[in-house]
C-alpha cells in the first residue's frame, strides 16, 4: 500500500470544516499545527507601515494514494481555495514510507479494492 501526504495551510476557522470533509472523502485522520505564520503575494499591512500576518493552520493528512486526489480537491472546494485569494493552499508530497499505521491499512485495503 502506498500513502501521500497532504499539507493544506488554512485559516484557523475552517480547519474543522476541511478536517471533516477530508474525512468524508477518505481520509481516516489528520494532525492539525495551530498558529502557524504566513503571508501570501501582497504583503498586508497596517496604515503604521508595521506587518500585519494572518494565524493560519496546518493540517497534515497521511492517505492512500488513490484517494489523495478525491481528498486534495474537497479540501479545496471547502475551505474556497480557488474562489478567494488568501484562503489557503494545499499540497500532495509522495511518503516512501510509513509506520503505525497498521491497524489503517485493512480498512483502506477493502475501502481502494472496492474503487479499482
Amino acid at each position: 500500500m502506498r500513502f501521500k501526504l497532504i499539507v493544506a495551510f488554512t485559516q484557523d476557522e475552517k480547519t474543522d470544516d476541511i478536517t471533516r470533509a477530508a474525512r468524508c472523502a477518505g481520509a481516516t485522520g489528520a494532525t492539525v499545527v495551530s498558529n502557524a505564520r504566513g503571508e501570501g503575494l501582497n504583503k498586508s499591512t497596517t496604515f503604521f507601515g508595521l506587518s500585519l500576518e494572518t494565524q493560519r493552520d496546518v493540517v497534515l493528512f497521511l492517505v492512500e494514494e488513490h484517494l489523495s486526489r478525491d481528498i486534495l480537491e474537497e479540501i479545496a472546494r471547502v475551505g474556497e481555495f480557488d474562489e478567494k485569494p488568501g484562503t489557503g493552499i494545499a499540497i500532495v508530497l509522495d511518503v516512501e514510507d510509513a509506520v503505525g499505521i497498521a491497524h489503517q491499512a485493512k480498512m483502506l485495503t477493502r475501502e481502494v479494492e472496492g474503487l479499482l
